[in-house]
């Protein structure tokens, strides 16, 4: 299998809290990967999830039309922005409404979907369910399963570890910036020791 993305030994300090140490992945093409880093978030290192950068004072229609801005063939472009349409419906409704006054469940749907105007080789999706209202919780990893399926390659960091593991082909569980377990989703899931720490088993 040809790796999609490959990390090798990769280390990052946050004034004096190490949050990544010596941390090496890969992603295989058309695979989920999960990265559950519970850890991090609850050390005080926290990251505006990529997802939420929407443009304010722009409305649904830019914001996805900025996503295809880098894309060398533009024929296609609204053909794909439809298909965004299809799969989000309560995008299309809203198409011509401010980004910013969309809920956040809305918001991070427009996100997913502008990254995947720009028909990019890998999606990576940063706290996707960070913030949300468990309404849409359950619906943006409905999505992100149906992305993979179709052949999208995904990194998902995601510290809602039982709902990652539970729709990745492969998981990383970070603790104190380290690697300490890789494994299948569902063995992860069925680990008592994640079980344990990570999933109130």
């Amino acid at each position: 299998m040809t790796d999609a993305l490959n990390v090798d030994h990769i280390t990052k300090v946050f004034g004096g809290l190490t949050a990544v140490d010596d941390v090496s992945l890969h992603v295989g093409e058309k695979e989920l990967v999960a990265l559950t880093a519970p850890k991090i978030v609850a050390a005080g290192v926290s990251q505006v999830p990529e997802g939420r950068r929407i443009f304010a004072g722009m409305t649904v229609k830019e914001n996805l039309q900025l996503g295809a801005y880098l894309r060398k063939y533009k024929d296609g472009v609204e053909k794909d922005m439809e298909a965004m349409f299809k799969r989000f419906p309560i995008l299309k409704e809203r198409q011509k409404q401010d980004a910013a006054t969309l809920s956040g469940g809305e918001q991070q749907m427009l996100a997913m979907a502008r990254a995947l105007v720009a028909r990019p080789k890998l999606l990576l999706l940063d706290e996707p369910s960070m913030g949300l209202a468990p309404i849409y919780i359950q619906e943006i990893f409905d999505i992100i399963k149906s992305i993979n399926k179709e052949g999208m390659t995904v990194l998902l960091i995601e510290q809602n570890a039982r709902q990652a593991l539970s729709i990745a082909n492969r998981g990383y569980v970070l603790a104190s910036g380290e690697v300490k377990m890789t494994g299948s989703g569902q063995d992860l899931l069925n680990d008592p020791a994640v079980q344990k720490a990570y999933l109130g088993g």
